[in-house]
Order: C-alpha cells, then structure tokens, then sequence
C-alpha cells in the first residue's frame, strides 16, 4: 500500500518557531515540535517523513539533530520506521476512540446546560414562515407530494440567491434534501465505494467524518495550520491519495471558525481538477459572518467538480431539517435517480416554509448576526478571565470558539464536566486516530446568562481534575 507523504518545505512550515527560548537541546526540541504536531492532528497518521538528511537540510540543523530526534519519536512509539521505508508517524496506543456527539433523545435533563451541539434556537420568523406555508399548502395537495429533486419553487429561490450573490445558477443544478448531512451522505452514495479516499481538513464537523465512514471510505485528513488552509498540503494529498472526493467547510469551519480566502479556494479546486476529485464546499456556515458582509463568490468555477451544499439549520433553526446540493446539471440527476431508493423528497410542508424565509431572507439573517456576535464577545471574554491558561481566539464567525487547552485532557474534561451540569463535545470528536486531545469546541448559542453559568462550571470542572496535570509547564511533557 502506498503511504501518504509530505515534503520538507511542508513540514518546515507546520512546525514554524520549532526551536525557541525552551533549555535543552535542539533534538529534545525538535522531537517535542513534531510529537505535539501529531498529537493535534496537524500531521495525521500513517504519513512518511522526509528523510533525515533532506529534512536536516530544510530545517538548517545537522543531521545528528534530525537522527536523534526521530529516534526519540520512534523510542516514545510516535514513529515507526521501517527498512527503506522511511519514518511513519503514529501514535503509542494505536488510533483513538473518537467518541459520539452526545445528542440527546429526549428532552435534555433537568439542569444540564448542553453545549455538545452548536445550534441556535429558532429564528423569530420560523413560526411565521410555517404558517404561510401552511397557507400555501391546499395548492400542493391533489399532487402525489414525491418531490426526489424538490419544490420548483424552493429551487427556483435557492438558485437566485446564489445567483444574487455573484455564481448565476439555475434551478436544475439544485437539488433538495433533508439537511446538509443527508446531502452529503447522498454525494458519497453517488461519487465514492468502499475503501475509497475523501480528503478532509482536520479539525473538521465531525457528522461528516461519520458519513464517510458509514460509507465504508477512509478519511485522508490535511491538518489546518496557524493560520488558513494548508492549501500545498491539500494538493499533495490529493496527488497521493486517488481521492474520490475532497470535502471542506471554508465558510466559518466548524469548529475553528475560520474563513478561506478565495484565492486558497480556486487553488484547491485547480488541484483537485487535476487530480479528476470533486470537490465539495460545506457552505451551511456561510451566512453567519460576524464581523463583514457576507463574502460573495469570487472566483472562476468549473463547470464540473464543483459541489456545493447549504442548509437552512443554524442560519434559521436546526429543526427545520433542510438543506440542498448545488452541482451541475448532471451530477443533479445522478443523485436524483441514486436517491430514490432511500427516499422520495423532503417534505413539502417544510419547503414551502423554507422557500418563505428564503424569499426575502436578510432582516432576519442580520438580527442572528448581531445575537450571535453579541453572545461570541461574551463567552471569549469569560473563557480569557476564569481559564486563562486557555488559549483561544475570536473567530470571524460561525457558531464556536475552539479553544486550546495546557495538556492532552479534552476526553477527561467532557466526562468531568457532565459531573457539573455541562455536557462537552471533546476535542478528539472533530477528528480522527484520537487527535486535538488539547482541544474543546465551546460554541457560543447559549444566552449570555447561560454562558456565564456555563463558564464557571467548566472552572470547576477544570480545577478537580488531577492536580498539577494541566497547571504546570513539566506535566505537559509528561503527558504526552
């Protein structure tokens, strides 16, 4: 089998200011940098390093530094290395359990404060929408209502407003669904088989990384750096891996809340053009843009190999369990036929609803906005005053902060938290081989006063786990 690998100048970026102000030599140094490199999912499983002299000519150090701190790696079980192989990153336990979202199916307990999902409440003018469609609905009636591609009307809405904001669309390249992650699981269905690649970012919405296992495929995740995309990690993976598909959340990443640049957009979509990938752009974030106007598309498109999915859950309410795939017209009529041997349409109702709120959606996108900033200024400042060994930063938008802990005990801190009345996603859920153990995704749709009760349980919940493992800088070494 063949192994991902990455280029020196790949790995010299990611590791950045490897070698600071830190006592001990530049091996120990060097071996640190790479391990937490794993740890955090910004360089996945299974991907061959340069070798030792390449690598010792790209980072500027003498091949003594290299040989001995891929040695420490290999002793510490975060490589494996065989004969003319070269060196393979893994972890000492094997891959990870990532865990479940731990949605409830019920109504949530007494005295829980959820913050595992990271969904708005409904918008003011959901009830409203429903009941004009309520109204509209005796028109639909003598019809049989099995609609696999969706509601003329909706489409006809939904193509405009792509159309409004800079990508002219017409209704036969969309194509209705029950949410954006029926949508993709429809895309998988389509495009990939069994054992096939799906290039991901990493971190990235964890529902997806389960829809492309459901579908028997293997995620091939590229680690997001610092900053932005890695968008030269991204096209070696997709020379190496064959993918079948490239999935991406570029509009306020769940759950960095990062944007892409279109420039790195029209790079992927170039590189994935000639790797024959499709690529597939998440876009159900898009709209909630915190600190700018929405960002309309900007760059020249293929007219295949580009699929781009919506939704209508956070920006208007999560229950109304609708989304779409905007594609060309062929791949619409691919998963149309692909689709009726699940299902035969959303149900009307719901899009005559979703057609009102889309018709004239901006006053009410513009009130989320401004709820939703409001609530992220809040909970950034509570997390910098009662955990501020944290480190976490004010995304541009989207719904959460994602915040970086002291050591490797998002998982612990989950399961610590329940205790006191907060109910976590931990940060391994939003990757795959057990990476972002330093990391929790703390989304901000709760009202102020709910924030703040969720804050400081968290510092509770923070304080008792093992004294000394997450405070001092020596356990962080120990722990990993």
């Amino acid at each position: 089998m063949t192994h991902r690998r990455i280029g020196p100048a790949s790995l010299v970026r990611l590791l950045g200011a490897w070698r600071g102000e830190k006592t001990g030599p530049a091996y120990r140094q060097l071996a640190d940098a790479l391990r937490l490199l794993i740890l955090d999912g910004r360089l996945p499983l299974d991907v061959v390093l340069p070798g030792e002299r390449e690598l010792a000519q790209a980072l500027e150090v003498s091949r003594t530094t290299v040989t001995a701190a891929l040695a420490r790696l290999r002793d510490d079980g975060f490589l494996d290395r065989r004969q003319g192989a070269g060196a393979k990153t893994r972890l000492p336990a094997g891959p990870g359990d990532r865990g479940s979202t731990p949605l409830m199916l019920g109504p949530m307990s007494e005295g829980i404060l959820d913050m595992a999902a990271a969904a708005p409440p409904a918008s003011d003018v959901v009830h409203q929408a429903f009941a004009a469609a309520l109204s509209a609905l005796p028109a639909h009636l003598p019809n049989h209502g099995y609609l696999p591609v969706g509601l003329p009307v909706l489409r006809e809405v939904i193509a405009q407003r792509y159309t409004r904001r800079g990508l002219p669309t017409s209704p036969e390249q969309i194509l209705v669904t029950n949410g954006a992650q029926h949508a993709l699981a429809l895309m998988l269905r389509v495009a990939c088989g069994p054992g096939d690649r799906v290039v991901i970012d990493h971190p990235t919405y964890p529902h997806a990384i389960d829809a492309i296992q459901r579908a028997s495929c293997r995620p091939a995740p590229v680690g997001l750096p610092g900053e932005g995309w890695d968008v030269e990690g991204v096209a070696a993976a997709l020379r190496q891996s064959a993918p079948r598909l490239a999935y991406f959340i570029g509009d306020f990443h769940n759950p960095t809340g990062r944007f892409m640049s279109l420039e790195a957009r029209a790079t992927i979509v170039a590189a994935a053009q000639a790797a024959r990938t499709t690529v597939i752009f998440d876009e159900t974030m898009m709209d909630l843009s915190l600190d700018g106007p929405v960002t309309h598309y900007g760059f020249d498109e293929p007219d295949e190999g580009l699929v781009r999915l919506g939704s209508m859950g956070k920006s208007f309410w999560g229950g109304l369990r609708l989304g779409w795939i905007r594609a060309d017209v062929a791949t619409i009529q691919a998963i149309a036929v692909r689709r009726v041997s699940l299902d035969l349409g959303t149900p009307v109702l719901e899009q005559l609803a979703c057609a009102h709120l889309l018709a004239d959606d901006e006053p009410a996108l513009a009130a989320r906005r401004v709820l939703l900033r409001e609530r992220r200024d809040v909970l950034y400042g509570l997390v910098r005053e009662k955990l501020p060994d944290w480190k976490v930063s004010l995304p541009p938008g989207g719904l959460s902060l994602w915040a970086e802990l002291p050591a490797p005990v998002s998982n612990t801190l989950a399961a610590t938290s329940e205790r006191f009345g907060v109910r976590l996603a931990a940060g391994p859920r939003f990757g795959v081989d057990g990476a972002f153990e330093r990391f929790m995704r703390l989304p901000f749709t709760m009202a102020p006063d709910d924030l703040a009760e969720v804050v400081d349980r968290l510092a509770m919940a923070y304080a008792r786990l093992r004294p000394g493992a997450v405070s001092s800088r020596g356990a962080l070494g120990a722990m990993v």
